[in-house]
């Protein structure tokens, strides 16, 4: 015959002031095998939590106080830092302006030849979805010309692979096809983000990408990453950016980068659409004026296709804010497109952001 759970008892006895207390009984309940666990709920939710898009973490939040304090935690986790430790510094979201702790995106630290669904962010335990060899993969090629130097870069080097020149144009640095190292110093540009920077809210603007150290001038800051698009697919999805730019709560980031021959005439396009999946320079905003970095297609040897990468063109004081020219196109009175209102606060500043055809 099976036993009944012995059930709790309480009996009054006087206390001797006349007063009655609660006498809690010998026998206690004993936990049922089958109870679930508090603990192993909390610790699934640390599990599923960190896969979910923003939208879907303030949803789940609402169901239960544990899921909302966990949600909570969660937040704070991912605010305090954007690159989901793929980068060597942390990049902290900062936020005076409105009660947005962060901007949700997938983050690829350099670029990316097929798209990611979904990417863990904000976990207690750090742990990452992508590799750095599913970003290499999106650059290496099958030539094979490269260096055998053991060391290169520094004062003096013939590395043949050497060319930073000049920071507006095309350079080129050491590769897969490379005997060096990855410890090369003439590999500036393969390492990720070089600096310590922060995403602020800028009233007006949105997010904006910050220095929060001294950079100096020359110095390498970051890539822009994402993922690479053929034409057609860059128009198609162009054209669906316009429609939800068209609302006011959209900002796109798809970038068209064109290199061009001596005599003007453009040999090579990329698309780089860091909108879904980026990195921290998909925040870079425009200024009229020129900004504060400097583009610079950047080719290693052996890889298929160049990076685009940035550079500082001056010295950049801490906390202040990152910026480069989008370009001189600027849509046209007759145009469908509706113009984006520009807000670089330059003196230069036409009113409007560099926008074309894609």
């Amino acid at each position: 015959m099976s036993q009944l759970p012995t059930k709790k008892c309480c009996r009054a006895v006087d206390g001797g002031n006349g007063n009655l207390q609660l006498r809690r009984g010998a026998e206690e309940q004993e936990p049922r095998a089958d109870s679930p666990n508090p603990n192993d709920f909390i610790r699934s939710a640390e599990l599923v939590l960190p896969w979910l898009a923003s939208s879907e973490l303030a949803y789940v939040s609402l169901t239960c106080k544990a899921l909302h304090r966990a949600a909570k935690s969660l937040t704070l986790r991912r605010s305090l830092d954007a690159s989901r430790g793929f980068e060597k510094f942390p990049v902290p979201f900062v936020n005076s302006v409105d009660d947005l702790p962060y901007a949700y995106f997938l983050y690829g630290p350099s670029q990316l030849l097929h798209s990611l669904d979904r990417q863990p962010w904000g976990s207690v335990s750090p742990h990452s979805a992508v590799t750095n060899s599913h970003m290499a993969d999106a650059a290496s090629g099958d030539v094979r010309v490269g260096c055998d130097c053991e060391r290169c870069g520094g004062g003096g080097s013939s590395c043949p692979c050497l060319s930073l020149e000049g920071l507006d144009g095309v350079a080129t640095e050491c590769g897969p096809s490379c005997g060096c190292e990855s410890e090369c110093g003439n590999r500036i540009t393969q390492s990720g983000v070089s600096v310590k920077l922060k995403i602020a809210r800028v009233r007006g603007k949105g997010w904006g990408l910050f220095a929060d150290q001294l950079i100096r001038e020359r110095q390498f800051v970051c890539e822009y990453a994402g993922e690479l698009l053929t034409t057609k697919e860059a128009q198609r999805r162009q054209q669906e950016y316009d429609r939800l730019s068209s609302t006011g709560h959209f900002s796109s980031a798809l970038l068209v980068v064109r290199e061009h021959l001596p005599s003007g005439k453009a040999c090579l396009r990329l698309n780089i659409d860091a909108t879904r999946v980026g990195n921290v320079a998909r925040f870079i905003n425009h200024s009229c004026d020129g900004g504060n970095l400097s583009t610079v297609l950047m080719r290693s040897t052996g890889a298929l296709l160049p990076r685009l990468c940035f550079f500082a063109s001056r010295n950049i004081a801490r906390d202040e804010e990152l910026s480069f020219s989008y370009g001189e196109t600027r849509p046209r009175p007759d145009s469908e497109s509706r113009p984006c209102f520009c807000f670089c606060g330059a003196s230069s500043c036409s009113g409007t952001l560099p926008s074309e055809h894609t």
